[in-house]
């Protein structure tokens, strides 16, 4: 939701009748500073897609999880309403005024030696006309070591915006890799997460060997055969 809970009139009013306490887990009310692109020890990985809703939380999740099994210290950061709710814990960056977006996520992922990797969510695309601005915020505030590119098979144009074409995969690794740079000069990709379910799991698979073979690294659908791999070149860096 973009409005705050308590803006509703209807809601406020039950709230108070009820002794009922509203949580905008969307909005961020403490000081903020912009950011800075300052060097920050740790390394970070974040999400990122063609377009919204193409599974950069769920895969963030994924590899957070693929990674603490297999021994490494990772902990998931979010970045909006839902992975706030799942995490207990996050800075929703769509609702940050936009020159303290990098600001917000470089609050959100600060220096750290406590733990190995912050697995960033991600949002929006740098491609879609209504989100790009926060999604270039996000690339920079992360200052990605490592880069996790999502994307749904079968989609035809931006959601919701069916006059905007969906960028190539080739399209948005370089874009997302330019645009990283600004901050970390070293960022990778290092796997592409998949939506296959528009198509049969055999089609899901002989499609994953293909991308894993042209574009160098691994290729999976992190519900239909999990994220090892990628969590397995995350940990070689």
């Amino acid at each position: 939701m973009h409005q705050r809970l308590g803006g509703i009139p209807e809601l406020a009013s039950l709230a108070a009748q009820n002794a009922i306490q509203l949580f905008d887990v969307r909005h961020y009310d403490a000081q903020l500073d912009v950011g800075t692109g300052k060097k920050r020890q740790g390394k970070r990985l974040l999400t990122v897609g063609t377009d919204c809703s193409v599974g950069k939380m769920f895969s963030a999740l994924a590899i957070e999880k693929a990674l603490v099994e297999q021994g490494s210290q990772a902990r998931f950061k979010a970045t909006g309403q839902t992975g706030i709710l799942i995490e207990g814990q996050g800075i929703s960056v769509d609702a940050v005024v936009a020159d303290f977006i990098s600001g917000a996520v470089e609050r959100l992922s600060p220096s750290f030696t406590g733990h190995e990797w912050d697995i960033i969510e991600g949002q929006g695309s740098l491609f879609n006309p209504s989100f790009a601005g926060v999604s270039l915020g996000l690339l920079h505030g992360a200052q990605p070591d490592a880069l996790v590119l999502c994307h749904e098979v079968g989609r035809e144009h931006i959601r919701h915006l069916p006059h905007a074409a969906l960028p190539s995969i080739e399209q948005t690794i370089e874009a997302n890799l330019m645009a990283a740079r600004v901050t970390n000069p070293w960022v990778q990709f290092v796997g592409i997460c998949l939506n296959t379910s528009n198509i049969s799991d055999k089609e899901a698979k002989a499609l994953c060997l293909k991308w894993s073979e042209e574009f160098a690294m691994p290729v999976t659908d992190p519900v239909r055969f999990g994220v090892d791999a990628i969590a397995d070149r995350v940990r070689s860096l």
